[in-house]
């Protein structure tokens, strides 16, 4: 069965069956008019070092978090049509500020995840936002999940952990994924474009975290 028959499916039950709102988990609806006003886009600026901005669609907080988890950790596929415009104006926001035609780069999910899944997030989105998505990255090794690691700990665990798959010198891009949170992931996939020859003007993600996350604390 291809990815794009199993979101089919996925959608159509979503459709059939009674459903809690992702966002407040009220019943009756996919998604309640209240946090589908929620989830309007609302673009959020983040500067990572060396001027690399990245400009997201949405808040990672209240409805926008709940319907994003909803999408990407419960099969609510359906939720990408609801979330795809926030992505959208980021992205519009990229070329506006860029002012060239560009490229989206998705953040590749792993071999696991999509397993487990059967589709690709980020991917989804871009289609339901209506931009082809440029298949340009891949995982050279395994890392861990990264939502169980600090700052620092989200660095070392992707460093030189993307490699680039099909030739891209010459071409203007822009790096897409669902969430920043550190930017870690990010610096890394510019990393690996910049040395491929792409010319990377920023990132695009559906959601931002409101703050990075700080330092854990061990304990003896």
């Amino acid at each position: 069965m291809t990815d794009g028959l199993r979101v089919a499916l996925r959608e159509a039950g979503a459709l059939l069956l009674p459903v809690d709102c992702a966002g407040c988990g009220a019943p009756g609806a996919a998604v309640c008019d209240r946090c589908r006003a929620a989830l309007g886009p609302c673009v959020v600026r983040r500067t990572l070092d060396d001027d690399f901005e990245v400009i997201s669609g949405l808040a990672y907080q209240g409805a926008a978090a709940s319907s994003l988890r909803a999408f990407k950790q419960r099969g609510r596929t359906d939720l990408a049509r609801v979330l795809a415009p926030a992505l959208r104006a980021a992205l519009v926001s990229c070329a506006v500020a860029s002012g060239r035609l560009v490229d989206a780069v998705p953040i590749p999910p792993s071999a696991a995840s999509s397993r487990r899944r059967g589709y690709r997030p980020v991917e989804l989105l871009l289609h339901h936002a209506g931009v082809a998505p440029l298949r340009a990255l891949r995982w050279a090794r395994r890392i861990d999940d990264q939502r169980a690691l600090d700052v620092a700990e989200r660095g070392r665990n992707v460093a030189a952990a993307l490699a680039v798959r099909r030739r891209v010198e010459g071409r203007a891009v822009v790096i897409v994924d669902d969430v920043v949170t550190t930017g870690a992931t990010l610096r890394e996939a510019r990393r690996a474009l910049a040395e491929a020859g792409a010319l990377v003007l920023g990132a695009a993600t559906l959601a931002a975290t409101p703050r990075v996350l700080p330092p854990r604390t061990r304990h003896a």
